[in-house]
């Protein structure tokens, strides 16, 4: 028998919102170059975003039961992150499902199989990312866990960590870490602007990023 864990210890609204500032890119250099899931998942459409605590579940390849089961039971605002072995032809979820997922306040879909219904879910504006876009149909007919730790993009997702997203790609963030990653990231952000501006300020990339004595440490010689 399978249970389904329908009770997931989520990072506060605050910790979401603090996250929800920074890009995916930001906090993944910020916490130590961790918790990059991996390229190939990418949005249906570049302008989507999102930010909220993951709602884990299993699929078998193929095959979207689970998925319809942790629309059910998911939580406003929550991400529902599907493991389903990387299969990529299979269009596991589309226009219909999204439109039920927008009636519950669900804030995302990140999955490591197929979506399609391309036009549609761009038009709704539905934050899903995805391994592939297919035609292909599914069936209903495995059972799996639903709020157990999986691995996606090659992270390991535990219910309720916190998923961001965007145009460039998806991080995970640990729900104890939340409040530290943040801080870290506006940290990264403060800096990066000091950069910015002085560039307009006329100095070089060298000065900026202080490489002179690295690049004289690894014998560099610059004939001008």
């Amino acid at each position: 028998m399978i249970h389904i864990k329908d009770i997931v210890e989520r990072p506060s609204r605050a910790d979401i919102e603090a996250l929800s500032k920074f890009s995916p890119a930001t906090i993944h250099e910020a916490q130590g170059r961790k918790g990059a899931l991996s390229s190939r998942l990418k949005p249906v459409d570049y302008r989507m975003k999102l930010c909220g605590p993951a709602f884990t579940v299993r699929c078998a390849p193929r095959d979207n039961i689970m998925l319809q089961l942790a629309i059910n039971y998911a939580k406003p605002g929550d991400i529902i992150v599907v493991s389903a072995g990387e299969y990529e032809e299979a269009g596991s979820f589309g226009d219909v499902l999204a439109n039920a997922c927008l009636a519950k306040g669900i804030g995302g879909l990140v999955t490591d199989t197929g979506v399609r219904d391309t036009l549609q879910l761009k038009e709704l504006g539905f934050p899903v990312f995805s391994l592939s876009v297919c035609i292909k149909g599914t069936v209903k007919e495995t059972i799996a866990a639903v709020n157990d730790p999986i691995i996606v993009g090659g992270e390991i997702i535990n219910p309720g960590d916190i998923i961001v997203g965007d145009a460039d790609g998806l991080v995970v963030v640990r729900r104890a870490e939340a409040q530290e990653a943040a801080r870290l990231s506006q940290t990264r952000e403060d800096a990066e602007a000091g950069y910015i501006e002085a560039y307009k300020q006329g100095k070089s990339v060298i000065e900026v990023s202080k490489l002179e004595s690295v690049l004289k440490t690894k014998g560099l010689v610059v004939d001008i």
